[in-house]
């Protein structure tokens, strides 16, 4: 199952550069994983400790935000397309 995963920039020096990478799993949870595996240290710059995700970081699955679907438990199918959105802050 191929899920599309958007990158941004300060994350691309994993990705070697892509803007966009094909990764697997069922869920968030998974796909972490799936990303670890195919660049590596890029998930301790996604997760916590605990594998949550950072509190600087938000997940949107097809534009819906994760923490109001099931966080990383999030069911994901064929097609899915994961954004990762560094929050941002200003005053």
């Amino acid at each position: 199952m191929a899920v599309t995963v958007l990158v941004p920039t300060a994350l691309q020096k994993f990705t070697n550069n892509q803007a966009t990478i094909e990764c697997n799993g069922s869920n968030i949870s998974e796909l972490f994983d799936s990303l670890e595996t195919n660049c590596p240290g890029i998930k301790s710059r996604l997760c916590d400790e605990q594998g949550q995700p950072r509190r600087f970081l938000n997940l949107y699955v097809n534009s819906e935000d994760i923490r109001f679907l099931e966080g990383t438990a999030t069911l994901l199918k064929d097609g899915d397309e994961v954004s990762i959105v560094p929050a941002v802050a200003g005053g």
